[in-house]
């Protein structure tokens, strides 16, 4: 398949009209629908922005690549868009983007149709042919300069071909991996400039890519084995362990399309790390100074990683819990054999969270093999002391009246996975014929030991001595220091829509429901934390409605989705209004959203369940008072966000 297959002259904007990101991604989305390309806007939109979030397309060079793969999309395709003043689109060099080429893929499409835009994405880094495409005039001209940089590229990869010869292979080689979320587009345009900089500097470079049709121009033991070094540019986990013992640079995906003489210098100037891996090991694990992110960067990465894993738990045990207390309510008590399922059901799922969230932690610092060890040292946090019996009742913790809980997994999730970290540098030296020995007997072994210790005999009596101060603390509050906490775990909610603030808050509520879900300060907490949530895309979805001359056309129509998103409790509904206007948006937002949650503590609302918004209303103990914090807190922050904001000019 050509390029010109995935370009058409209907999927074109030779003259942005937006003036910002969120406007940017809206008008191109329009004409997505409008061609036939998208069927579900609000969704493709949605998963835009998603990508967005993991890391900004804006790659530098004033150019975009908004993509996206989903059911949302029906067709292979590739959208341009050109601005003649620029637009912020918070890129990487801070510059303003001049080219947009929003990458559509269905969910499943063809190896034939990714080829393509994968070709398409490697050409973009030729500057002659960026240069000619912003001075383009008609769609045409944009085909026309495509399929001829098309040609060119092609002529030049057959004459590479049959100039190949055995000479060749005296000139120093270097491989590496390129990879992206989507992989989609930054995969390829990564490669093809880590060759082009390795052609202008007398070095071969061989790239294999793990894009979105798998894994293409994969790399044979004989070049890993010749290679004077490895260049990892990826943004997920790749193959490792085959690089064993080779000098190993690791960045983002980003920095092999901007940075590819900065990271073949580092492999050729001997500055990067040696790489040491074991047989369990299975993710990328940098060596480079460059690629190290910042210590709150690290763990906030860990700890999303534990969470992610340990939210169907919350979520899918909570509910059916949820649903078992109305039924022990409404339809047959506490002894009717569907409370008893239902309620049995639930607790199974939640008496896995705390290990899972250890567990994941554990495994993203230390791999593969930190998993067991945070997986037990979460259940140990867990359980009560004396559990197994009278033998073990004159322990450490004899008299702790509470478990570790959620903080004392938290503790153990952090504390396996460095453990593993240690071992692994403890054991690096090991010869080569016993290093079958590390993953199979030396790592389990050393790692339950060790863990069972630290859990035993110090993070169990410590955290559990918290934890236990925290509930009594929280089950004893006051209306009053009631009100200011509910106000607070509201209010963070709105503060980044879905980023680690509002995690924090919700993490602090389920956590506390998890360690006794039929406390009521607990489902207090979690009632705050659900109208916090919903007050966002209620405010905006209000806001559009009566105070129409203060946003466009397209605003409004996406407001009309938030309506059915607040009452999900989905926040991200309210994340492109942020974005496009975070100053007026998200102040709004925190304000209604604390007072929503004030409202919650004042009255005393408490929802036993952990996640479904308006949805599960009916487990409240004053279901109208539990609409009423939404509605009040909702309708203010849509007022302040609505006389705020400045009538818009252009209403399009």
């Amino acid at each position: 398949m050509r390029i010109k297959d995935i370009l058409d002259t209907e999927s074109m904007i030779m003259n942005l009209k937006a003036t910002n990101k969120e406007d940017a991604i809206k008008e191109m989305a329009d004409l997505e629908v409008k061609t036939g390309i998208v069927n579900n806007e609000d969704e493709f939109i949605k998963s835009i922005w998603s990508r967005e979030k993991e890391s900004t397309t804006g790659i530098g060079g004033g150019i975009a690549m908004p993509h996206a793969l989903n059911k949302s999309i029906n067709k292979a395709r590739v959208l341009f868009a050109k601005s003649e003043k620029g637009i912020d689109y918070n890129a990487l060099d801070k510059k303003p983007v001049h080219l947009f080429f929003m990458i559509t893929a269905p969910a499943g499409a063809d190896n034939t149709h990714l080829e393509a835009l994968a070709k398409l994405s490697g050409l973009l880094i030729n500057p002659d042919l960026v240069e000619k495409l912003k001075g383009a005039k008609t769609p045409q001209e944009v085909i026309d300069l495509f399929e001829d940089a098309e040609a060119k590229k092609d002529a030049e990869d057959k004459a590479a071909a049959k100039n190949t010869s055995k000479s060749e292979t005296k000139k120093p080689l270097i491989v590496g991996v390129t990879a992206c979320i989507n992989g989609i587009a930054h995969t390829y345009m990564a490669q093809e400039a880590l060759i082009k900089a390795g052609k202008k500097k007398g070095i071969d470079v061989r790239i294999e890519t793990n894009g979105s049709e798998g894994v293409k121009d994969k790399l044979t033991p004989e070049e890993i084995k010749r290679a004077k070094g490895v260049i990892i540019a990826s943004d997920k986990k790749v193959d490792m362990p085959r690089f064993d013992g080779k000098p190993l640079t690791n960045h983002p995906v980003v920095d092999g399309i901007n940075k590819p003489d900065q990271l073949i210098d580092t492999i050729m100037n001997g500055k990067a790390g040696i790489y040491h891996s074991d047989a369990s090991e299975s993710s990328a694990s940098g060596s480079s100074q460059e690629s190290k992110p910042g210590v709150w960067s690290s763990i906030y990465k860990n700890l999303m990683n534990g969470i992610s894993h340990m939210l169907p738990f919350v979520i899918g045990g909570g509910i059916l819990m949820a649903l078992s207390f109305i039924v022990e309510n409404y339809a047959g008590g506490p002894k009717s054999p569907a409370f008893i399922f239902l309620n049995n059901a639930g607790n199974m799922a939640f008496a896995f969270m705390v290990p899972i969230l250890s567990a994941y932690i554990a495994e993203s610092i230390g791999d593969l093999p930190a998993l067991m060890p945070g997986f037990v040292g979460g259940f140990m946090a867990t359980v009560y002391t004396g559990a197994y019996g009278g033998a073990y009742t004159a322990n450490v913790m004899a008299n702790a009246k509470s478990p570790a809980g959620f903080l004392g997994g938290l503790a153990s999730g952090f504390i396996a996975g460095y453990l593993m970290v240690g071992l692994k540098k403890l054991f690096s030296k090991m010869p080569k014929s016993v290093e079958g020995m590390k993953p199979m007997l030396i790592y389990p072994i050393l790692g339950l030991l060790l863990i069972a210790a630290i859990m035993y005999y110090i993070v169990n009596p410590i955290f559990s001595g918290i934890n236990f101060a925290i509930t009594n603390f929280l089950n004893n509050l006051g209306t009053g220091n009631l009100v200011v906490l509910t106000a607070i775990l509201a209010g963070m909610m709105s503060i980044d829509m879905g980023g680690p603030f509002n995690k924090a808050a919700y993490v602090f509520a389920s956590g506390a429901f998890a360690n006794d879900p039929h406390s009521t300060t607990a489902a207090i907490m979690m009632a705050a934390v659900m109208v916090g949530g919903m007050v966002p895309p209620f405010a905006t979805a209000i806001a559009t409605a009566f105070f129409k001359n203060k946003f466009t056309q397209k605003e409004r129509r996406a407001g009309v989705s938030n309506w059915v998103l607040g009452f999900s409790f989905i926040t991200e509904g309210a994340i492109p209004f942020a974005a496009g206007d975070p100053g007026h948006v998200i102040p709004s937002c925190i304000i209604g959203s604390a007072i929503g949650g004030a409202l919650v503590g004042l009255w005393h609302i408490a929802v036993p369940a952990p996640h479904g918004g308006l949805w599960v209303s009916p487990l409240a103990n004053h279901i109208w008072l539990y609409f009423l914090a939404t509605i009040v807190g909702s309708i203010v922050a849509g007022l302040i966000l609505g006389f705020w904001r400045k009538p818009v000019k252009n209403d399009k």
